[in-house]
């Protein structure tokens, strides 16, 4: 019974991780010092936090843009939503501009460097808006997680590590 006891503490532990890795701002940026912070096994806990923020990837990316034209028109949602378009094609066709051919590299350093207002999220909504091919985006955002779970976990475990130090 024991066992049992602690492999459900344990799941619950990992689902929180997969869950914290779903929302979206967090994302990945939130689940890794979570899953340091309670001493959780790092490999697991990456994957764990990569296959949350990824879920809705594929959600985002085939309605986001959906949603937004469905609510465009609409009475008390609509400058909302027509905002949100006209400034995703804006600053798509900057992006386009500047990047060229080097766009998803762009959209995996966007995706990758943990800033407020970047995330699989965001980064997903502007290649719905710019119409980028599904799966390279996939992978750029994939890969870009990648990078934003790797550069959070080593700043986790500075962070962890110096206060162990002073205990």
């Amino acid at each position: 019974m024991e066992f049992f006891q602690y492999l459900c503490a344990v799941f619950k532990k990992y689902l929180i991780v997969f869950l914290i890795s779903m929302v979206p701002l967090i994302e990945i940026r939130g689940a890794m010092p979570y899953a340091v912070g309670f001493g959780l096994p790092l490999v697991p806990s990456i994957l764990v936090a990569i296959l949350g923020n990824m879920l809705p990837v594929p959600f985002i990316f085939f309605f986001a843009r959906r949603v937004l034209e469905w609510g465009k028109d609409k009475k008390v949602i609509g400058g909302f939503f027509r905002w949100c378009l006209e400034k995703g094609e804006k600053g798509g066709q900057k992006l386009e501009a500047k990047a060229g051919r080097g766009l998803y590299w762009a959209l995996l350093l966007f995706v990758g460097i943990p800033l407020p207002g970047t995330g699989a999220w965001t980064g997903t909504l502007a290649a719905s808006l710019l119409n980028m091919d599904f799966k390279k985006s996939v992978i750029y955002v994939m890969l870009g997680v990648v990078l934003a779970g790797a550069i959070m976990l080593a700043a986790s475990l500075g962070v962890f590590g110096a206060i162990r130090l002073f205990n």
